[in-house]
């Protein structure tokens, strides 16, 4: 059975503060680590499959960071606009982290209220280091955008709305 240090617990802990996860999994020959945050679902505890000596409960208080690409709980919605028929959702085709600019400090790839034509580059899903662009399959105006800059995304979770013309 593997052990862990206390370094590598740590640094573990400082990635999910960092990245703001409400849960973290590692299973890894043999060994199992899950650090969940306070008030988020509680699991039916495993017990270990061989006799280890007790760890202590690690509580991970929430931390302003960055977004991470490890898989978290889901959020609420975004804002919901008005029922319109007329409405096209652009959903996440990956999981990831999105950035509604092509780099630090640029402008946004769309706005609210913006047009757009289809095939046009609404924003980037960073995914195991690598930048996809996500592109409009729609043509007309952005209503909504339903997730911030740099945070993760799910699978088909919604990212923009878009008024078809």
């Amino acid at each position: 059975m593997t052990t862990m240090n206390v370094d590598e617990i740590r640094a573990i802990l400082d990635l999910v503060r960092e990245h703001e996860l409400s849960e973290f999994e590692l299973e890894f020959e043999g060994l199992k680590l899950k650090v969940r945050k306070p008030g988020t679902a509680q699991a039916i505890p495993v017990p270990p499959l061989m006799p280890a000596s007790p760890l202590p409960s690690v509580s991970v208080p929430a931390a302003p960071g960055h977004a991470a690409h490890l898989v978290t709980s889901p959020r609420p919605a975004g804002p919901v606009p008005e029922a319109d028929a007329d409405l096209s959702i652009v959903k996440s085709p990956i999981v990831g982290t999105f950035y509604r600019s092509p780099e630090p400090g640029a402008p946004p790839f769309v706005e609210t209220g913006a047009q757009v034509k289809k095939g046009q580059v609404l924003c980037i899903i960073e995914a195991m280091k690598l930048m996809n662009e996500i592109e409009s399959d729609y043509a007309g105006e952005v209503v909504a955008v339903y997730v911030d800059n740099g945070q993760p995304v799910q699978y088909g979770e919604r990212l923009f709305a878009i008024r078809v013309k």
